[in-house]
């Protein structure tokens, strides 16, 4: 069964993303069914100190327990939904110092984005997007952008629009097809 992890990308508190989070994984796994398994990761069960590893993760894993902890977390997921808001146009400084901890652990994963904010977060989608090419993971197309105006009452009460169940359904689709078909690159030695 493939797994597939949600990321909750912002630590803030009073945040949306634990809301949008659990509505990603309840359609999630329902559209899905058997066909694959999903988790939310909270980012706050992991208090992440700024990167304070010596050596980039691109060479050598973490050494500091909360890495280790981290990676083995990441690890153990075929693909990811990451739960976005964006702010002054680019994701949260928590998310970008989480992905920063790791390299392996992404390295041949599909990723998918799910945002919100004024304008459904395309702009801090964008970055991630980015960073997600340079840790040789699978960015795939399907976006869901959710609209602090038009999907949450007051900014707070999120209430998407049906329109954003077929959109996640292609998300989810997507993203399965893709953990399949890179499933052999899982399996290859990591250069180091």
């Amino acid at each position: 069964m493939i797994r597939i992890g949600i990321i909750i990308g912002s630590t803030r508190p009073g945040r949306n993303g634990d809301r949008v989070a659990q509505w990603v994984r309840d359609l999630a796994a329902e559209h899905a069914g058997e066909a694959a398994d999903f988790e939310v990761v909270d980012l706050n069960d992991y208090a992440l100190p700024l990167l304070d590893e010596a050596v980039p993760a691109a060479k050598a894993p973490g050494r500091q327990p909360h890495t280790r902890r981290w990676a083995e977390r990441i690890g153990s997921y075929d693909a990811y939904v990451v739960v976005t808001p964006e702010y002054n146009t680019a994701p949260p400084a928590a998310l970008t110092n989480a992905i920063d901890y790791l390299y392996a652990e992404w390295a041949g994963k599909p990723v998918g984005y799910v945002g919100y904010g004024s304008f459904g977060a395309v702009m801090a989608v964008q970055r991630l997007r980015a960073q997600a090419g340079v840790l040789r993971m699978a960015d795939i197309g399907p976006q869901v952008a959710l609209s602090l105006r038009e999907d949450f009452v007051d900014f707070v009460d999120f209430r998407p629009r049906e329109l954003h169940t077929a959109e996640l359904h292609r998300l989810v689709d997507e993203l399965l097809a893709w953990a399949r078909a890179l499933a052999p690159l899982r399996t290859l030695p990591q250069a180091g």
